[in-house]
């Protein structure tokens, strides 16, 4: 996986919440002090935001936590990490790097796979995309061009209402993911809940190799070094693929 826990959960919390928000004020606050976060106890936590301990919890349970002893321990396990462009003329090999890896999207993309999604993105009333942080901006993309053709997609920005959306999708739902490695459901416990995602359509679009869970009904990979570097671009560029195909087929 390219991101830890601790992005998934704060930054689209961030992305989904009003600035002025409770919830905005201490997911802002825990980022911005992870190391002493590490020290604290939920009612210094609690203090140091300005609000009660009830808030802080409620923000844990929000955010898919069980209890505040987890969050601390996703502080503990975060190890993130950005990747640097090596070289002299590092503008020139991150531009030669991305182009490659969109010919890697080219020549492994299977057409097959593209038009039978399609199919389905014209048979399904219901239909919403999602991503988690950078991938988030291929179902947005999906959202605005099939929009512009008449098709409604929804989208959710928190991976936590991500995830509560699909756990209650029905049988006439059609579910599209834009996972670079493929790591999307990695990030939740379902507890005992995987039942709820065999009812919609999962459709998964990915770099990755390795076998998908069960109530992953169909995947369209493509090759990829799943580094920093070609994420998300080589998702936004299926992405184009997808919509130009429906474009023709419909």
């Amino acid at each position: 996986m390219i991101y830890q826990k601790l992005p998934v959960v704060f930054l689209s919390e961030l992305a989904a919440e009003k600035k002025d928000s409770t919830n905005y004020v201490i997911a802002d606050y825990i980022l911005t002090h992870q190391e002493q976060i590490m020290h604290m106890g939920i009612k210094e936590l609690a203090n140091a935001c300005h609000v009660g301990t009830g808030s802080v919890s409620r923000f844990v349970r929000d955010i898919g936590l069980s209890d505040f002893n987890e969050l601390k321990q996703i502080l503990s396990d975060n190890k993130s990490h950005f990747e640097i462009q090596e070289g002299e003329d590092y503008t020139k090999e991150w531009t030669d790097y991305v182009s490659a890896s969109l010919y890697q999207v080219q020549h492994s993309l299977q057409e097959a796979k593209i038009k039978e999604l399609c199919e389905d993105m014209q048979r399904y009333e219901k239909i919403s995309a999602y991503g988690m942080l950078k991938a988030e901006s291929a179902a947005i993309n999906l959202q605005v061009d099939m929009l512009m053709m008449g098709k409604r997609i929804h989208t959710s920005i928190a991976y936590v209402d991500q995830m509560e959306e699909i756990l209650h999708a029905g049988k006439d739902e059609l579910i599209i993911i834009f996972s670079y490695t493929g790591s999307f459901f990695n990030y939740r416990s379902f507890r005992n809940k995987e039942q709820n995602l065999m009812r919609p359509k999962i459709w998964m679009i990915c770099g990755s190799q390795k076998a998908m869970p069960a109530y992953v009904n169909e995947v369209i990979r493509f090759d990829s070094d799943l580094d920093q570097r070609s994420h998300p671009y080589q998702l936004e560029a299926v992405e184009s693929i997808l919509v130009q195909t429906y474009a023709r087929m419909h």
